[in-house]
């Protein structure tokens, strides 16, 4: 059996969380994809620091992600980033409610990213993130008040949908 280090610890952690209060087929299709990318980036990412690189979990992990990227285009999906930057310039105060998986990684000022599908929050730094982000990370995606804001009709629902509507028309 393999040695488990803090990484394993965090990725428990993320496995024990659950949806089974809420209704995901009520989520809002983009916010939903955007919700379930952040997490299928931090369980990548804890799965790299966690298990060795060509472990089956991540080679899944890897090919999963790569036909993500292929969705990200598909329907309103592209306007996600810009939404985020939109919030941070307009709404800030609905941008610092967001999980930081979300106003991080999209805010075109941070230089947070994903990086061969890993969550790199300093690509100038090259120490490994700290276990305990990892945690924050799963923690903010879980937590009952942003997952009310992913519901359909939900006021970031609707934000941004008049988002979308208002960068096609322009």
């Amino acid at each position: 059996m393999l040695e488990e280090n803090e990484y394993t610890h965090v990725m428990k952690k993320l496995y024990h969380k659950s949806l089974i209060l809420e209704d995901p087929s009520d989520f809002h299709p983009v916010l939903n994809f955007y919700f379930v990318d952040a997490i299928a980036h931090l369980d990548f990412t804890l799965g790299m620091l966690a298990y060795n690189y060509m472990s089956p979990k991540n080679i899944m992990s890897m090919e999963y992600l790569r036909w993500r990227l292929d969705q990200e285009s598909e329907g309103d999906r592209p306007y996600f980033p810009g939404f985020i930057n939109w919030l941070k310039q307009e709404r800030n105060e609905i941008f610092e409610s967001l999980p930081l998986l979300w106003s991080g990684i999209y805010d075109s000022d941070d230089p947070a990213c994903y990086r061969s599908f890993r969550i790199v929050l300093n690509p100038d730094d090259k120490r490994p993130i700290p276990a305990e982000y990892f945690g924050l990370f799963a923690d903010q995606l879980f937590d009952r008040p942003f997952l009310q804001q992913i519901y359909r009709g939900s006021p970031l629902a609707k934000l941004f949908d008049e988002y979308v509507r208002s960068q096609k028309s322009a």
